[in-house]
Order: structure tokens, then C-alpha cells, then sequence
């Protein structure tokens, strides 16, 4: 490169240059003839403008992160995680949190069995035409009543009553017209079902209108602590 060459062959040797497809040796002796050709220097520049231009039309594109890491991996194998890098802390972690959860269980009660009813009484007539099951949870303040046998008759409804000792009743609420329901009990009236008595009024749509049983005691059953 140091000797004289046409312009022709300067030409294509700029266009290379500046596509890059000269070897090292070549754009070395290129750069070397540039430095004291100021012709040559104007070809590559020519060149290296023209292009250039060829991408200005194309807009830029970021590449996704996932790239960088789809490279890394092929380069440099799949990153291990701090985890695995550390070793001795999944075991560590898992032991932990075996501990925790044993302390739990202990301290916590999380494995104490589910509330059940405090409560229960069999409600039933003298020839069990009219048999009724409740059961009163005591978290919740509810008794469930389960109707196995009878049912009111038409244009009367079942009225529950809770008595206390040598108390008068006191009405719970109508029955449910379907064989089970739910009835909320009274937060002063809890600690009556303790001893207590319940029974089953037969009663005008609507309940009793004297608030005291006004038609036929139909079932009764003494409350049973659990």
C-alpha cells in the first residue's frame, strides 16, 4: 500500500474499508495510504456517507432483556441462582421454616379441633308426631334445629321457647318451614340454655301474639351441655 496505485483500485479499496471487509493487514496499509492521500481520504469519506445513508430510513430497535440473557447462556451456560450459588441455604431456609411452622402448631393451637355446639336437646312430643333436634354453637350464638318428624299445620306455625328454671318461656322465634334452619339466639339469653328447657308451641301465622305460648305444647326436651 505504501506504493503508488491508481485511483480506480483506491476507490474500491475505500468502499471496503468502509464496509469493512478488509483483512487487518489490508486496512492497516489502507489507513497508512490515506494519511498521506488526501484523494483517498475523500473516497473513503464518500463512501462511508453513502453508506451510512442506506439505514437512515430504518428505525432503531431496542432489544428485548430477554436477548442479552438468551446470549449469555449460550456463551456462558445457564446462570445459577444466588441460591444455588450459596448451596448450603435451601436447606438452611427449609429447616427454618419446619421450625416456624412446628411453633405454630404448638404455641398456636392450629391443630386444635374445629368448634363444635356447647349445646344440644332432643325436642320431641309424648308420640314422636313431632320430632326436633337442636344443636346450639356457642361461638356463633346459633342454634341449628333439624326437624326429623311433624310439621305445622296449615295456617299455624311451630314457635320455639326457651324456659329457665321457674321462669316463664321466652320465645326463640318460629320455626323454619323447611326440615332445617338456623336461629340466632339472643346474646342474654345464652346463659339460660344452661339447665334450661326448650319447647314447641303450636301458634297462629306470625307466632304468638300474647308472647307467651297461647295454643298447644306440642314437644318439649331438656338442654343438654357437651
Amino acid at each position: 500500500m505504501t506504493q503508488p496505485f491508481d485511483m480506480e483500485e483506491g476507490r474500491i479499496l475505500a468502499a471496503e474499508y468502509a464496509l469493512g471487509l478488509l483483512d487487518d493487514a489490508q486496512a492497516r496499509a489502507f489507513e497508512e495510504a490515506m494519511s498521506t492521500n488526501p484523494d483517498l481520504r475523500d473516497e473513503y469519506a464518500d463512501w462511508a456517507t453513502a453508506f451510512s445513508a442506506v439505514t437512515d430510513g430504518i428505525a432503531p430497535v431496542v432489544p428485548p432483556v430477554s436477548a442479552k440473557t438468551a446470549i449469555d447462556t449460550v456463551l456462558f451456560g445457564k446462570p445459577r441462582s444466588l441460591w444455588q450459588r450459596i448451596g448450603v441455604m435451601p436447606a438452611l431456609l427449609g429447616a427454618a421454616a419446619a421450625a416456624l411452622l412446628l411453633f405454630a402448631v404448638v404455641n398456636l393451637g392450629l391443630l386444635a379441633p374445629a368448634p363444635g355446639p356447647t349445646y344440644t336437646a332432643d325436642i320431641a312430643a309424648e308420640d314422636h308426631s313431632l320430632v326436633v333436634t337442636a344443636s346450639f354453637d356457642d361461638t356463633s350464638r346459633t342454634l341449628r334445629i333439624n326437624r326429623a318428624a311433624g310439621a305445622a299445620r296449615d295456617g299455624r306455625v311451630l314457635e320455639l321457647w326457651l324456659i329457665a328454671g321457674d321462669n316463664a318461656p321466652v320465645s326463640l322465634g318460629v320455626l323454619p318451614d323447611a326440615a332445617t334452619g338456623d336461629i340466632i339466639v339472643p346474646a342474654d339469653l345464652v346463659a339460660a340454655l344452661d339447665g334450661g328447657v326448650l319447647a314447641i308451641s303450636d301458634e297462629p301465622l306470625g307466632g304468638s301474639p300474647t308472647g307467651a305460648p297461647s295454643g298447644d305444647v306440642l314437644a318439649v326436651g331438656p338442654i343438654t351441655a357437651l
